[in-house]
């Protein structure tokens, strides 16, 4: 079936849509017609921008899920037929596959659903300079694009799927911008863990990190795809750390989410650091002096007194995107609660720079949090002592729609201090009240409590913020039963 099909309208009937980061929606929904029109349509945009000409190139990666590689030859045939040629870079993280294409100054797109189950997959979207932004997706919603009949099947299945033989070249760019930018040898003595799974990065954390010096010990390497959430943590991959570092030890573990874009580092103890404390330890090591992060993440970034300005934002790395661009520092830089980091700035350090890349990166992240621990001779589970005694910790509840979560917000919003003090009784007088993104507590006490829809899945989040670990572990779990009432 072909003829011309409306964005807006194939996200209608799809379900496949824009989220917190890129087109996201079942794996059974994102038939390959679906895939192309977004592709095409993404295409014509950066053409009425006249940022890409026929016959240019445009990269693709993708990540292990088993929908990825049909949906990657859906994009390949969508990038043939638009006049532009694809470029394979292969099963490599999203931000490898970025900071090729930035430095070549070519479209690009990474096939991932990133930390979410595998019954789902998405489009990462991507201009020659950086991401798409919010506006961007705005443009691609209002386009129609011409679908050729005779390349689908009634249901949608692409007919003749083919897609050119992977490059290693960004992959290696990747790795390379890593080991020229931190000191040779700088992990040296160092026994650090890659917890594999199924994260598309697992192969150029164990390169970078052995090319600096690090004894790399290879764990939990899995072909069936691992939904692994570094903000909700999986109660399994907390008990995995802790008794591999009993049994195997190590200096650090690290590892990624299914597209290698947010990191997970954990400690000696095999105790994973919060992602948004990892981030404020990463904009350190990197001497930034403004950093831009969503509103979720934990306010030990001010209290540390470490940065000349912070700015606050809405979940999603568009939003952090748009406010790096906004900054106007020396070094600016941005992460999310996740811990995926992103440089706006290129970054200069005893001689060596790191150029800029605007896109959420794990890798950076634990090579910085490693660096910084050699440097001050501690080990990891000492860094935490370097900022204010304030924790944080979240979850989610799955299969909530998300209609039903915003509505919930939206009710308990409506009614004030008073109604937020009646749902939360043990939680004393409500300081302040935050609706940059979703309903973000301050209580009298220091408590914070952050409600809000996902922007990837039917889930209802939510992230709290308290004086102690025990405290912060205690609320969560209080407001998580709060929340349960509401389904």
């Amino acid at each position: 079936m072909g003829g011309t099909l409306s964005i807006a309208e194939l996200m209608s009937v799809s379900g496949v849509s824009f989220g917190t980061s890129g087109a996201r929606g079942l794996a059974t929904a994102m038939t390959d017609r679906v895939c192309y029109a977004y592709t095409a349509a993404f295409l014509e945009h950066l053409e009425s921008l006249e940022e890409i000409r026929h016959g240019s190139r445009v990269a693709l990666a993708g990540d292990l899920r088993p929908s990825t590689p049909r949906i990657l030859a859906a994009c390949a045939a969508a990038i043939e037929d638009s006049g532009y040629a694809p470029v394979n870079c292969g099963a490599i993280p999203t931000p490898a596959v970025a900071n090729w294409a930035i430095r070549e100054g070519i479209a690009s797109l990474m096939v991932t659903g990133s930390h979410i189950p595998d019954d789902r997959n998405g489009i990462k979207f991507y201009r020659p300079a950086g991401e798409i932004l919010k506006a961007d997706e705005a443009a691609i919603r209002a386009r129609s694009v011409e679908i050729p009949g005779a390349r689908f099947t009634s249901d949608g299945v692409l007919l003749q799927p083919a897609l050119p033989a992977a490059s290693p070249v960004a992959h290696r760019a990747y790795v390379q911008r890593y080991v020229d930018f931190f000191p040779p040898q700088c992990l040296a003595g160092r026994r650090v863990a890659v917890y594999e799974h199924s994260t598309v990065a697992r192969e150029a954390l164990a390169e970078v990190l052995a090319a600096l010096g690090a004894q790399v010990v290879p764990l939990g390497r899995t072909e069936r795809f691992v939904p692994v959430d570094t903000e909700a943590i999986r109660a399994e991959d907390v008990a995995l750390a802790r008794r591999w570092a009993a049994e195997v030890g190590f200096d650090a573990i690290v590892s990624a989410d299914g597209d290698g874009d947010r990191p997970l580092v954990g400690d000696e103890r095999g105790t994973w650091l919060r992602g948004d404390v990892a981030g404020i330890l990463t904009a350190r090591y990197l001497g930034a002096d403004q950093v831009v992060t969503p509103v979720s993440s934990n306010t030990a970034l001010e209290r540390s007194g470490w940065f000349a300005a912070t700015i606050r934002t809405r979940i999603g790395s568009p939003f952090v995107i748009e406010g790096m661009q906004r900054a106007a520092g020396r070094c600016v830089v941005g992460y999310e609660a996740n811990g995926g980091f992103l440089t706006q700035s290129d970054v200069a350090r005893d001689g060596r720079r790191l150029p800029a890349l605007p896109t959420r990166d794990a890798l950076v992240v634990a090579l910085a949090v490693l660096g910084l621990a050699a440097e001050r001779g501690i080990p990891v589970s000492g860094l935490s002592a370097l900022l204010p005694p304030r924790f944080t910790a979240s979850d989610r509840l799955k299969a909530f729609p998300t209609l039903l979560a915003q509505q919930r917000i939206a009710g308990l919003s409506s009614g004030g201090p008073e109604a937020i003090a009646a749902a939360f009784p043990d939680l004393g007088a409500v300081r302040e009240i935050d609706e940059t993104d979703g309903l973000r507590i301050g209580f009298a006490a220091g408590d914070i409590v952050h409600l809000r829809p996902s922007g990837n899945a039917p889930e209802l989040r939510c992230y709290v913020e308290a004086d102690s670990e025990g405290r912060a572990t205690a609320l969560l779990q209080r407001c998580l039963a709060v929340l349960e009432l509401w389904r």
